[in-house]
């Protein structure tokens, strides 16, 4: 075997990023049309991780926890608990529950603000 190829096998073998080994994870098979999908839906602690992940990305800000986490039909759906305004107490920080949609392969396909209030405030809904 040539130096070269073991190169080029490490290579393949040692994803260049983070995020390319996170988008690999879990999949199973590869669109080979439109209409046929050979790909699983992954795991519910995977969504979840999912959910975290990218919606990091796209608000700037580190979610503290899940506090939901349900399959769809096309997917999942996850709340997540984000931390929106640091104030002195931290009782009165402001938080937010975000209402992730997922596709069944994790990635992110919408999100929204779903409910904010105070981290000391109690939910009064039954």
């Amino acid at each position: 075997m040539a130096a070269g190829e073991e190169d080029e096998n490490q290579h393949v073998r040692r994803p260049s990023s983070k995020q390319s080994t996170r988008k690999t994870i879990g999949r199973t098979g590869s669109r080979t049309s439109a209409t046929k999908r050979t790909a699983r839906r992954v795991s519910a602690p995977r969504a979840m991780r999912y959910a975290t992940e990218q919606l990091q990305e796209l608000l700037g800000r580190a979610p503290e926890s899940v506090s939901a986490v349900k399959p769809t039909e096309d997917g999942w759906q996850a709340d997540v608990e984000v931390l929106e305004l640091e104030r002195v107490p931290t009782t009165t920080s402001v938080m937010a529950t975000y209402r992730v949609t997922l596709d069944e392969e994790g990635e992110l396909v919408a999100y929204e603000r779903t409910h904010r209030y105070t981290r000391g405030q109690m939910d009064r809904r039954s």
